[in-house]
């Protein structure tokens, strides 16, 4: 999967990294380098968040849940 990413400085200096498609899914680096490292991490948490939300109400539906990857 991709995802558009947003960059700024902060008023101390710190880069921060927002992906507008996920909201609330916000991380920030020493520098961009660091920043992008950490928003692919929140990402990655972000979605499995969600999953797991989205797991807990097909377990609850009584259907069996199939994983698939993309």
């Amino acid at each position: 999967m991709m995802f558009h990413v947003i960059l700024e400085q902060d008023e101390d200096g710190w880069v921060v990294a927002e992906c507008p498609a996920l909201p609330g899914c916000i991380s920030q680096g020493k520098d961009e380098k660091e920043a992008l490292d950490n928003i692919r991490e929140a990402i990655q948490a972000w979605l499995w968040a969600e999953d797991q939300k989205s797991l807990d109400v097909v377990q609850r539906s009584g259907k069996e849940p199939i994983l698939i990857t993309v």
